[in-house]
């Protein structure tokens, strides 16, 4: 039976490095754990030999022909260690402490030594299946938005893939860290021995916080998918679907205010626990641009003249003056903001709304910044 990454849909044995529970590199970092893994990467728990402290060790797959999210988060973390700041947002960023890279059979590894963490905002929900309320939704926006202030301003970042995956609790009882070693040591996870190189171990969670610790504070991790610069060409998609800002749909130029139309979308997950842009797929599950185009509409409004005309493909949809012209490929739903909004109401209800249409703006340059967005009234 298939267990972690043998359960990915396009998995690739050779293309993991063999990772072993025990294992020592560079002289330093010892395998302690399994935390976790993905479609590019698996991570592991590691005792820091020389300073005796705990790290996450990230080990990217190899892909002959394309950079792993691992080489192109390492590149965002150099960039990062060149900017001189005291911006209160880069402390509310993952913390790289070290990188080093290992020679597999199909390949070279990137490996980044990171800061601990508890689990992610979608492992939290999973565990505590209720929308955030509105002090915890100001708490955790009031964070991302000063982190991504320093990202856009200070560093010329754009994260592009903000989602609760990405968001993570910072660890308030170090003794987790130790524990989940010990608990490994004397209680060895389930693994299945592939041949002699090779041994896929199951995950191993953190044991819950204890002794009055919570549950940690958010912070900004994964910069796989980030890009460097103020302005990017149309080209590979960027975006997860749901998230996908209209000038990235219509292959447009586009730069930092693609993540504030993230935020917003993400917003509506965190706070109204479904997706504000959840049905846009067709019947096989594909993403139907038509549908999610119509929904921005109907709750946003047509778009502007100056929207329209930055695009040639826009007119498959809309006139010149932004009317919606592709009835036959999807009707315009009957809803807004104000009817998907069940938790909120009277002046607190305006705000919110308020709030959510600076962001949710067609023209990028529109979008409040992530600085104004923490001035806004709703968030005082």
């Amino acid at each position: 039976m298939p267990i972690d990454e043998e359960t990915l849909p396009y998995y690739e044995p050779e293309q993991f490095y063999p990772v072993h529970i025990g294992d020592l590199f560079k002289d330093r970092y010892q395998v302690a754990g399994k935390l976790g893994y993905g479609a590019y990467s698996t991570s592991w728990l590691c005792r820091d030999l020389r300073n005796d402290k705990y790290r996450v060790l990230k080990v990217s797959t190899s892909l002959r022909k394309f950079p792993t999210a691992t080489d192109r988060e390492f590149k965002i973390y150099e960039h990062l260690a060149k900017l001189d700041s005291a911006h209160p947002g880069q402390s509310l960023i993952r913390e790289l402490y070290d990188s080093f890279d290992l020679q597999g059979l199909a390949g070279k590894h990137r490996c980044l030594v990171l800061q601990p963490m508890y689990m992610t905002v979608h492992e939290m929900m999973r565990l505590n299946p209720r929308p955030f309320d509105v002090p915890l939704l100001k708490m955790t926006l009031r964070r991302l938005l000063l982190a991504l202030d320093f990202l856009h301003n200070e560093a010329s970042i754009t994260h592009t893939d903000l989602k609760t995956d990405n968001l993570m609790l910072s660890l308030e009882d170090d003794t987790m860290l130790a524990d989940f070693a010990k608990e490994e040591a004397d209680q060895p996870s389930p693994r299945k021995k592939i041949d002699e190189i090779r041994t896929v171990y199951k995950s191993r969670h953190f044991r819950r916080p204890v002794r009055g610790k919570g549950y940690g504070l958010p912070i900004l991790c994964d910069f796989g998918e980030a890009r460097i610069g103020k302005n990017h060409e149309s080209g590979p998609f960027v975006q997860p679907h749901i998230y996908r800002a209209p000038e990235v749909i219509f292959e447009m130029s586009w730069g930092s205010a693609v993540d504030i139309w993230n935020l917003g979308a993400l917003i509506w997950d965190l706070f109204e626990g479904k997706h504000l842009f959840g049905d846009i797929f067709d019947n096989k599950g594909g993403h139907d641009p038509f549908k999610h185009l119509a929904l921005m509409v109907a709750l946003i409004g047509s778009p502007p003249t100056e929207f329209v005309q930055r695009s040639e493909t826009t007119e498959q949809c809309f006139d010149q003056s932004g009317a919606w012209i592709a009835h036959q490929d999807a009707a315009v739903p009957p809803v807004s903001l104000e009817s998907l909004d069940v938790r909120l109401s009277g002046s607190e209800k305006e705000l919110f709304i308020c709030f959510m249409r600076s962001m949710l703006k067609w023209l990028p340059e529109e979008r409040r910044t992530a600085r104004q967005l923490l001035e806004d009234p709703w968030l005082l």
